[in-house]
């Protein structure tokens, strides 16, 4: 099972200036909602953002880490 502790180093390896929360849903260590707020989404729409989130989580997304509720932003 992936933790939140975990999950927000995976985020922050690929998106280094990246402001993370990490919330356990279900409190079953499967299901989490991250809010993500990076620099490196600007100029990208939201599939895009999602998607480099995805790529920073690897092969745990779907194995370990069952269920992720993802929100992406840029910097105000």
């Amino acid at each position: 099972m992936a933790d939140r502790s975990e999950i927000e180093a995976l985020i922050r390896a690929a998106l280094p200036d990246a402001e993370v929360t990490i919330t356990d849903l279900a409190g079953d260590g499967d299901h989490y909602s991250a809010h993500v707020v990076s620099g490196d989404f600007t100029g990208k729409n939201r599939v895009a953002q999602h998607k480099m989130v995805y790529a920073a989580l690897g092969e745990r997304m779907g194995g370990e880490l069952h269920a992720l509720q993802l929100s992406t932003a840029v910097p105000n």
